[in-house]
């Protein structure tokens, strides 16, 4: 395969050219010495040919410069896109990581046992029934709907918790002063009713003592 089948840079198709020509313009010069042997030296012929021959060859040193900057060119933009290629490749390479991790927060997400399911809300037909304009809510918003339902519900549940606990402890101190003012009424009681039951004694025992003196008598 020849050598301009393959190159295709139209730099090095001129260098190859021109190498060509200076190659071919050579051949002739070495045959017309060859044919004429050495009066060839003394042919204004050859001086002319020589002259062509020198142009040729600048033509093709400056053509083979250009060649050489225009490898280097292409090796710097060669280099400068295997680096960007690279970079991109890297940038892949965490784009990848980053959706694999995205991916696995997303089915954590989903496989996580939400607390909202554990509360005990009212069953969906229920909220319904008492909220209709949330029949066309997505379920997100009528989950969120829900909850709050369930929050508002047990607040006020908590409410009259903690009145129902307040009237509890004032009947509690209400009872406990009732029974220290019954514990005091029965020491009263009984304080008279002993005072009474040695009164009564003592006078039986007087009335006892005057019958038998009397009797005596």
């Amino acid at each position: 395969m020849a050598a301009t089948e393959i190159i295709t840079d139209p730099v090095l198709v001129s260098v190859l050219d021109a190498a060509k020509e200076a190659r071919k313009q050579c051949n002739d010069l070495l045959d017309f010495i060859e044919q004429n042997g050495a009066s060839a030296y003394e042919e204004p012929k050859l001086l002319a040919e020589q002259k062509v021959l020198s142009s040729r060859l600048a033509i093709l040193r400056g053509l083979n410069r250009k060649a050489i900057l225009s490898v280097r060119s292409t090796k710097q933009e060669t280099t400068e896109a295997r680096q960007e290629i690279d970079e991109l490749h890297l940038q892949l390479q965490n784009l990848y990581y980053e959706q694999r991790h995205l991916r696995g927060e997303i089915r954590g997400c989903e496989e996580y046992n939400h607390k909202y399911e554990q509360l005990g809300m009212v069953p969906v037909e229920d909220f319904l029934a008492e909220h209709p304009q949330y029949h066309e809510s997505t379920d997100h918003d009528l989950t969120v709907a829900r909850i709050e339902d369930e929050h508002a519900a047990r607040k006020e549940l908590e409410a009259k918790r903690l009145e129902l606990e307040k009237r509890k402890d004032a009947l509690m101190k209400k009872n406990a002063a009732e029974k220290e003012q019954l514990a005091t009424l029965d020491d009263t009681l009984e304080k008279w009713i002993t005072g009474g039951q040695e009164k009564a004694g003592k006078l039986f025992e007087a009335r006892e003592k005057k019958s038998a003196e009397d009797g005596a008598k």
